[in-house]
């Protein structure tokens, strides 16, 4: 079992900074793969960004690619995402999960555990 709490949302002006934080519990959080997923209102979850267990790979959707930054601190239990050059569309609940999976590549369903989200409220 693993628990993820996130933190670090808020509201912030096009073009701010944000750094999101997800403290995962446990002892196996580096078998895990990690990633953001964020969902708009109305919208379906869609990836943000994913990192492998031990960090050496990442994948990230193409609208944040530049501007967002997906990492881990295996030792501390924590994955992080660095938002940049922020955008009103970038509006929306952040969700921490975790996958036993290896792969970066996976869809929503394939992850195993969720936290309860963080928003995130760009403003124009």
């Amino acid at each position: 079992q693993v628990q993820l709490v996130e933190s670090g949302g808020g509201l912030v002006q096009t073009g701010g900074s944000l750094r999101l934080s997800c403290a995962a519990s446990g002892r196996t959080f580096s078998r895990y793969t990690m990633a953001w997923f964020r969902q708009a209102p109305g919208k379906e979850r869609e990836l943000a960004a994913a990192i492998s267990r031990s960090g050496g790979s990442t994948n990230y959707a193409d609208s944040v690619k530049g501007r967002f930054t997906i990492s881990r601190d295996n030792a501390s239990n924590t994955v992080y995402l660095q938002m940049n050059s922020l955008k009103p569309e970038d509006t929306a609940v952040y969700y921490c999960a975790a996958a036993r999976m290896a792969t970066t590549q996976a869809k929503a369903y394939a992850y195993d555990y969720w936290g309860q989200g963080t928003q995130v409220t760009v403003s124009s």
